[in-house]
């Protein structure tokens, strides 16, 4: 008898039924989980976006401060105008003397030095020269000459008493004792004009000595601002070894822009400012208008002339000339709504009630209690007049916040 199993029929459906589900629930799964990374975050709104950063030259004052600042108005005025003109310190050229030596000759010592203070008749160097010594022996002979001149006309003058001879003869004797004389004081000119003092050409005529060498004097009280000698150096007359000045006056030399040189006139008061001196303001006046212009600098030479009696002005310092100009009408603003920033000056306009922003402008030199707009605001403009300095703190203040 043949045995049959059973059908497990049954238990196959079950298993693949379970199969079935385990599937379906994976695939969800799977779908979900994909469906979440491919959703896009939202788009930012309009009203999400950054707001704009504040203007940083504005500043906006709380109510209770706007008593603290006063406003002024850009208007038109009556402005005299400073022009500025650089310029520098110069020795007074009339007050000036350059010094050589009268002979040819090999300098012997040098007794100055730049910036020694020296008097008229002191000695700043000694020259021996060949020339100086020929120049003695011609004042002995012409000292000579005059002394036997002398004795002749003596001797004539007694023999025409003893009527030995006639009136003729002694006039000539006279007449060569007048020109021996002339002579004489001619080569002891030379002697002096030489650089020999008179005490040598005393011992000279006295005692026949002659005087190794000869003095280089200064012939004006001041400075020596310039030297060129050295001892061993042969030095011919012409040659400039020493320049003196008089710095108790000296000149302020400027070059006017000619479109300005109208506004110079010899006579004009000048007010002078030396960077040296910090803020001391010299006064002068303008002694000379060049009647030329400069093809290289389109520009007029003016000299003022100022006194120096404290010796603080020394040449070649750099200075500013400031000169009035001619009346003109423009706009212009205080002076004290000026702010200085960056370098530039700025001023803070009125926006509105409380808020102010700070503009830069191009002014002129300032004129009284006004300056000249040259560019940067219209007319009518209302800036800031008083308080604008702590404004710009305020602003600064804002700033950093």
């Amino acid at each position: 008898m043949n045995l049959i199993p059973a059908s497990n029929t049954p238990m196959k459906n079950r298993s693949l039924a379970l199969q079935h589900v385990m599937l379906s629930l994976l695939i969800g799964s799977s779908a979900a989980l994909l469906s979440a990374c491919s959703e896009k975050p939202n788009a930012p709104t309009a009203s999400s976006k950054p707001a704009a950063a504040p203007d940083p030259m504005e500043v906006t004052i709380k109510p209770e401060m706007r008593a603290q600042f006063e406003l002024g108005e850009a208007q038109e005025m009556n402005i005299t105008p400073w022009l500025e003109v650089a310029g520098r310190i110069e020795a007074n050229e009339q007050l000036v003397t350059r010094i050589g030596a009268s002979v040819t000759g090999r300098v012997t010592q040098v007794l100055a030095e730049v910036g020694d203070r020296v008097r008229t008749g002191q000695t700043l160097a000694r020259i021996s020269s060949p020339e100086l010594t020929n120049m003695q022996l011609n004042y002995l002979r012409a000292y000579s000459t005059a002394a036997q001149a002398q004795r002749a006309l003596e001797r004539a003058q007694l023999l025409i008493q003893a009527d030995v001879i006639g009136t003729a003869e002694l006039q000539r004797r006279e007449s060569e004792l007048v020109v021996a004389r002339a002579e004489m004081r001619a080569t002891s000119d030379q002697l002096v004009q030489a650089g020999l003092p008179v005490e040598a050409i005393e011992r000279l005529r006295e005692q026949g000595n002659l005087h190794p060498s000869a003095a280089i004097s200064a012939t004006l009280t001041g400075v020596v601002i310039e030297r060129k000698v050295s001892t061993g150096q042969v030095a011919q007359p012409g040659d400039p070894l020493f320049t003196v000045a008089n710095l108790d006056n000296v000149w302020v030399v400027g070059a006017l822009p000619e479109q300005f040189a109208r506004s110079a006139l010899a006579g004009q008061s000048v007010d002078i400012q030396v960077p040296a001196l910090g803020d001391r303001v010299l006064s002068g006046k303008i002694v000379y208008v060049g009647d030329t212009v400069s093809v290289d600098t389109r520009s007029v030479t003016i000299r003022t002339q100022v006194d120096n009696a404290r010796r603080d002005l020394k040449p070649q310092m750099l200075a500013t000339m400031r000169i009035r100009g001619e009346a003109q009408t423009a706009l212009a603003i205080p002076t004290k709504a000026v702010v200085r920033e960056n370098d530039r000056d700025h001023v803070f306009v009125r926006k509105s009630d409380l808020v102010f922003r700070l503009t830069p402008v191009e002014l002129g030199p300032a004129n009284g209690d006004n300056r000249p707009v040259l560019k940067g605001l219209s007319l009518g403009a209302q800036v800031v007049a008083q308080g604008a300095f702590h404004l710009n703190n305020e602003r600064k203040r804002a700033e950093l916040e």
